[in-house]
């Protein structure tokens, strides 16, 4: 197949990375983007009769259910989309010899391990969020050879909500804010996800017989946690000449134990990138760098 024919239905198009799919994804081939009122992922013949009027060659699936503490209340609903949503979009996908691209978590993982996460690392989601995530993996995995699996973590765009976004609104309007410091992560820009994606598909298109299929994990290089994030993101905000009540300095680190929440959150996000640069070949910038660039468009906009 040439460019100009691949056809790719990509799912959730006004979400944080779907909307950045939408971009990175539009040279390489027609695109059909749709999202929840288009077809509504918790409907399993909804699905079946939009790949099977789409005929695409690629299905790339970032939409999810990805309200995690909504999620302990709506098990049944988080199931449906995260979980038997994919795999229905892996078995429709194998019917037609087509690519999955699916993209899952590391709330797959319990964040008790000390180092970065591998893709080989026992699953032992803690949430509702991170089990149906984690059997939304299973259930692609035993559909379609044909997949990619992308587990990321503390995604960040320009385009819908997002921690940043909550800490510029916060820092304008508080005092002071209280920030837990005892998770540790990657903040991940949607751009990067969907540029990384975009490379993935070229290279899938060129040699599709060659393709190293699996899962991998993608996010930006270095690490922090969300009491640094935020003091970052309202350094930012300053040096670009936004009026901030609180200073980055006035952020109190907090412990998880401070501020509960009803689905329980890792105390480590890290994951292991090596296997994704060294078999594509990619280099994956620092967090600041990414966030940086959303930043300036979140400030500038």
């Amino acid at each position: 197949m040439s460019s100009g024919n691949m056809k790719i239905l990509l799912t959730g198009k006004n979400g944080q990375v779907g909307f950045e799919l939408q971009r990175s994804l539009a040279p390489l081939a027609e695109i059909v983007a749709v999202d929840h009122a288009d077809c509504d992922l918790s409907n399993p013949e909804a699905i079946r009769s939009l790949v099977r009027q789409t005929r695409p060659d690629i299905i790339v699936n970032p939409a999810a259910y990805t309200a995690v503490d909504k999620a302990e209340a709506e098990p049944e609903l988080a199931a449906s989309v995260n979980a038997t949503a994919p795999g229905i979009l892996a078995e429709e996908a194998a019917s037609l010899g087509a690519l999955l691209v699916h993209y899952s978590t590391d709330y797959v993982f319990d964040g008790a391990m000390a180092g970065a996460y591998r893709e080989t690392d026992a699953t032992n989601p803690q949430s509702v969020y991170g089990r149906t995530k984690r059997d939304g993996e299973v259930a692609v995995r035993h559909a379609n050879a044909r997949h990619l699996i992308l587990r990321t973590s503390w995604v960040v765009g320009a385009h819908g909500g997002n921690f940043a976004k909550t800490m510029l609104k916060l820092a304008a309007e508080r005092d002071s804010l209280n920030v837990v410091a005892d998770q540790w992560g990657a903040p991940t820009s949607a751009a990067l996800l969907a540029d990384i994606t975009a490379h993935l598909v070229r290279q899938y298109h060129n040699a599709p017989e060659a393709f190293p299929y699996g899962t991998y994990h993608c996010v930006a290089g270095g690490e922090t946690n969300w009491c640094n994030y935020a003091r970052f993101v309202i350094g930012e905000a300053i040096r670009a000449g936004r009026p901030m009540k609180v200073t980055p300095e006035a952020v109190r680190a907090i412990t998880t134990a401070d501020y509960p929440t009803p689905a329980r959150r890792s105390a480590n996000s890290r994951l292991d990138t090596n296997s994704l640069k060294t078999t594509f070949g990619l280099e994956l910038p620092h967090w600041q760098a990414g966030l940086g660039h959303v930043l300036q468009q979140i400030i500038g906009a």
